[in-house]
């Protein structure tokens, strides 16, 4: 069943006006896992995971992709360059960075109480918080890599990337303070590796990771 969507969200793409509508007024995104007949947003749907990556198609809408790559994630995702979730395309992504509750509410925190049954988590380590702030980054390519518990993606080179937060564009000062509080989640999965050259070499190349974003961020401050 399809509901009546929010008076107050931004213009919808054309490609996501054909995605039904939750009973909240939310546009549910493709890749939304169904469970018993309702949208669980918390889930992503595995198969079509596969399916977005084999097929090049756009996580949020589902349809075809171009030749340029659009991934929404957070700002640790930028620092070490991998993501959880396939590409979007622009439309469908900004849509995302300005609609989605969990984007645009940096205090909302994901719910992890009744979750179905036979619900896995992506490939790699999941950071769990909610860090206030959306890196939007276009690319022409990506890799799938493949880890132990499962599959994640490297991002190619960006040719333009923007930042937001609560639905608007983020201010230099958001972006360095989501930096800064979400590196120590990564220094803990550098040391996390057993030999302890492995854990210096992690972290060698995290700051390294960590100069290369920063000519990323934003240049100057935005009116909030």
């Amino acid at each position: 069943m399809t509901h009546t969507l929010r008076p107050n969200l931004p213009p919808l793409p054309k490609r996501i006006q054909s995605l039904p509508v939750d009973e909240r007024g939310f546009p549910v995104p493709w890749f939304v896992a169904w469970v018993d007949g309702k949208p669980e947003f918390r889930a992503m749907d595995g198969r079509k995971w596969s399916l977005a990556v084999e097929k090049k198609l756009c996580w949020v809408c589902g349809q075809p992709l171009g030749s340029r790559f659009t991934f929404v994630v957070g700002p640790m995702c930028g620092v070490n360059r991998i993501s959880a979730e396939p590409p979007s395309h622009r439309d469908c992504a900004e849509f995302s960075a300005k609609a989605c509750p969990f984007l645009t509410m940096p205090k909302m925190i994901r719910r992890e109480n009744h979750m179905p049954e036979n619900i896995h988590n992506p490939g790699g380590v999941m950071i769990r918080r909610n860090p206030g702030v959306t890196l939007i980054w276009h690319t022409r390519d990506y890799k799938v890599i493949r880890v132990p518990n499962g599959a994640l993606i490297r991002m190619g080179e960006p040719f333009e990337v923007a930042w937001w937060a609560e639905g608007r564009q983020a201010t230099r000062e958001e972006v360095e303070e989501a930096i800064v509080t979400g590196l120590p989640l990564l220094l803990e999965a550098c040391d996390a590796e057993e030999r302890p050259e492995d854990r210096e070499a992690a972290r060698t190349q995290l700051e390294k990771q960590k100069l290369v974003l920063w000519p990323l961020l934003p240049t100057m401050e935005v009116d909030v």
